[in-house]
């Protein structure tokens, strides 16, 4: 018999959080979230999103056993401001047994039903920023930090159940042997003549920071056409401040501005924690921050994690400039391969921004959708 319980208190949420550690202990690639930070994601007095989102959080039983999970999100932003009556669902995890996904999708259903709402999707966080997507190839790969790993029976409950698909992302790869200067040496000096552009370096994460709302406002600008976009508030660039750019390299954010110093352009790099989140099995102490900052200083892997234009700047090869940039920084560090996160695959501006880099699809990922109404 399943049984499905909502999560009501620390002791649960704790369980909600490690129930993956279990399920994947046997996995050699699923990369550990920092158990920490997970738990502050959910806390609805330290992570601002609650104040324009709630969630509810499930755990399923079978035989005094926890054998799945899923949160149950409405973002109020995308629907009421966007028109967007759909109900969302993430951290999404379970046994391979599609009575439980069936039993845990259900009260995803209610909520939406109980609020109005006309389908559900996910697996998606609370935003943009946070982790997406259903993994549906390149099981075989290493999973990082950015995404969701899962085990391939997951695609086969979903459509078991009748679920569509949503959304299509692809993740590529490429050796940075492939980034070659003719591509963007040339043509950055005379974009930044051109357009009286200057690129900013920084060593030190303070000299980032009088930059970052700014980084924030032009992501928003950036990604605005997008139709799964909801934009970030004031109160929740605080909390990305917090989160995100300590764990950045300084030397790996770089932004573009132009003659008044206004921010036409940024790239977030991050080194790959993958294997050393491994290694730290979600706890940071007593030497987890150890194999964090080993990986941070000398990680030959790199993320791609985020890249903005600002519209009046796209196709103007503005790209050039960031590439160059990075180019000298690589180079200097002994950067072997390059790796993109989860994008849309019918974003074709972003992936023509990689298309002399001779990049490979290496992993698919999707959402999937149900009509409740």
């Amino acid at each position: 018999m399943i049984i499905i319980k909502q999560v009501n208190s620390p002791k649960d949420l704790k369980a909600f959080v490690t129930f993956p550690f279990n399920l994947y202990k046997d996995s050699t690639k699923w990369v550990p979230p920092i158990i920490k930070q997970e738990m502050e994601t959910f806390d609805k007095k330290k992570n601002p999103i609650f104040n324009d989102a709630e969630a509810t959080f499930f755990l399923a039983y079978k035989n005094n056993e926890i054998v799945g999970r899923v949160a149950a999100i409405i973002n109020w932003l995308e629907v009421k401001q966007q028109m967007q009556k759909k109900m969302r669902f993430g951290w999404f995890d379970v046994i391979d047994d599609v009575e439980v996904t069936k039993a845990l999708l259900e009260k995803v259903h209610e909520i939406g039903k109980a609020n109005d709402l006309d389908y559900v999707e996910g697996p998606v966080g609370f935003s943009n920023l946070d982790k997406v997507g259903l993994m549906t190839e390149g099981y075989e790969h290493l999973g990082n930090m950015i995404t969701w790993y899962n085990y391939p029976y997951y695609v086969d409950h979903f459509k078991e159940l009748g679920y569509a698909d949503e959304k299509l992302y692809s993740e590529s790869r490429f050796p940075f042997a492939n980034v070659k200067t003719e591509f963007f040496l040339k043509a950055q000096e005379l974009i930044k003549k051109r357009y009286e552009l200057k690129a900013l370096g920084f060593t030190k994460t303070e000299e980032v920071m009088p930059y970052v709302d700014k980084m924030f406002d032009l992501f928003n600008q950036s990604y605005a056409s997008l139709s799964s976009f909801v934009a970030i508030t004031d109160i929740q660039k605080e909390y990305f401040k917090k989160k995100f750019i300590s764990f950045v390299n300084p030397e790996y954010i770089k932004f573009v501005v132009d003659k008044n110093d206004e921010l036409v352009a940024f790239a977030i790099v991050m080194p790959s924690f993958a294997k050393a989140l491994q290694k730290t099995k979600g706890k940071l102490f007593p030497f987890g921050f150890t194999h964090i900052l080993h990986a941070k200083k000398h990680s030959k892997d790199v993320v791609f994690y985020l890249i903005g234009i600002h519209p009046e700047y796209q196709n103007k090869g503005v790209t050039a400039v960031i590439f160059n940039e990075y180019y000298n920084v690589f180079t200097e560090k002994g950067i072997l391969n390059c790796i993109r996160t989860p994008e849309l695959e019918d974003n074709l501006a972003i992936h023509q921004i990689w298309k002399h880099f001779k990049p490979e699809v290496f992993k698919r990922r999707k959402t999937v959708r149900k009509d409740i109404r």
